[in-house]
C-alpha cells in the first residue's frame, strides 16, 4: 500500500452552501469560540487560584475545561479561516491533523467524564475513605490516563488511514473526520472500516465499564440510603449526569449524520447536528458545573463582581 496521495487539497463542500450568509456564520462561529474560551478559562482560573477548590472533583472539571478549549480550537479557527477564504479548501496535511485532534478530543471528553463517574462513586459509596482512596497521586494518574489512552489508542488506528491513497478530494462537511478521509480513498477500505468498528469498542469499552460500574453502585447505595443521603447523592451526581446526557446527544447526532443519509434535512439542521458535540459540551459544561457546585459558583460570582467594580474605575 503506497504512502502517498493523488490529491493534495481537500474541498470542504458545505462551505459553498454558506456563501449567502457567509458573514453571519463568521460572526456566529467567532462568538461561539470566544464564549468557549471565556467560559472554560474562567473555570480553570477559578479552580487554580483558589486552594479551597484543589479537590479531585474540581481538578477533573478543570481538566474537562482544558479539553473543551483543545477541541474547539481544533475546530472553530480552521472553520473561520476556510469560511473567509474565497476557495474553501484545506491542505490534505491540515485535514489529517484536524481529524486527529477532533477524534482525540471526543475520546478524551468521554474518558474524563468516566473518570468523574468513578470520583462520584468513591465520594458517595466510600465517603469516610474518600480522601484516602482519591489521593493526589491517584488523581494525577487518572488525568494522565484520560489524555494518554485516547491520544495513543487513536494514533495506532489512524496510522492505517494515513497510509491510504486519496484519489478524491471533496468532503461534504465543514470539517475533516476519519470516516470522510476513508471515503476519499481509492484503496480497498474494507479492512480499515472493520478495524474502525473494532477500534470504537477499544476507545469506549473501558469508559463504559467505569461509568456503568460507578452508577450501578451509586444506585444500589441510594436504594438503601436515607432520604437525606439520597438527596445529597442526587445533588452530587446531577451536574455530571447532565454533562453525560449533553455529550451523548451530540454523539448521537454525529453518528446519525455520518452513517445515514440526512440530505432531506434543512442545511442549517445538518450543520447544527454535525457541530453539536464539538461546540455545545465545551460551552454548557462550565455552565452546568459552575451553577450547580456551590463552592465554584460562589468564586465565579465573586470574580465577576470584582471585575465589575474595576471596570467603572478604568
Amino acid at each position: 500500500m503506497k504512502n502517498s496521495s493523488v490529491v493534495s487539497l481537500i474541498i470542504l463542500e458545505a462551505f459553498y452552501r454558506m456563501e449567502d450568509l457567509k458573514y453571519l456564520y463568521i460572526v456566529i462561529f467567532f462568538m461561539l469560540y470566544m464564549l468557549v474560551l471565556f467560559a472554560n478559562i474562567t473555570v480553570i482560573f477559578v479552580v487554580i487560584s483558589n486552594k479551597v477548590l484543589h479537590k479531585p472533583m474540581h481538578i477533573f472539571l478543570c481538566n474537562l475545561a482544558v479539553n473543551g478549549i483543545y477541541g474547539s480550537t481544533a475546530l472553530l479557527p480552521p472553520m473561520l479561516s476556510t469560511l473567509m477564504s474565497p476557495f474553501h479548501v484545506v491542505s490534505l496535511a491540515c485535514c489529517k491533523a484536524q481529524t486527529y485532534f477532533l477524534h482525540t478530543y471526543v475520546i478524551i471528553e468521554f474518558t474524563i467524564l468516566s473518570v468523574m463517574c468513578y470520583d462520584r462513586y468513591v465520594a458517595i459509596c466510600y465517603p469516610l475513605q474518600y480522601h484516602t482512596i482519591m489521593t493526589i497521586t491517584k488523581v494525577y494518574k487518572l488525568i494522565v490516563f484520560s489524555w494518554g489512552y485516547p491520544l495513543v489508542a487513536f494514533a495506532l488506528f489512524f496510522i492505517l488511514t494515513l497510509r491510504l491513497t486519496q484519489c478524491r478530494n471533496i468532503i461534504e462537511r465543514v470539517y475533516c473526520s476519519n470516516y470522510s478521509l476513508v471515503k476519499l480513498s481509492c484503496d480497498d477500505t474494507n479492512v480499515v472500516s472493520t478495524i474502525g468498528l473494532v477500534s470504537v469498542v477499544v476507545y469506549t469499552f473501558p469508559q463504559l465499564v467505569m461509568t456503568f460500574y460507578s452508577y450501578g453502585h451509586i444506585l444500589k447505595i441510594c436504594f438503601t440510603a436515607t432520604k437525606e443521603s439520597k438527596i445529597k447523592a442526587l445533588k452530587t451526581c446531577t451536574p455530571h449526569l447532565f454533562a453525560i446526557m449533553n455529550y451523548s446527544v451530540g454523539c448521537f447526532f454525529e453518528i446519525v449524520q455520518s452513517r445515514f443519509d440526512t440530505s432531506y434535512l434543512p442545511f442549517e439542521t445538518q450543520i447544527f447536528m454535525s457541530l453539536y458535540f464539538l461546540i455545545f459540551p465545551p460551552i454548557l459544561n462550565p455552565a452546568i458545573y459552575g451553577l450547580s457546585i456551590q463552592a465554584l459558583r460562589g468564586n465565579i460570582f465573586r470574580l465577576c463582581g470584582s471585575k465589575n467594580k474595576i471596570l467603572p474605575l478604568m
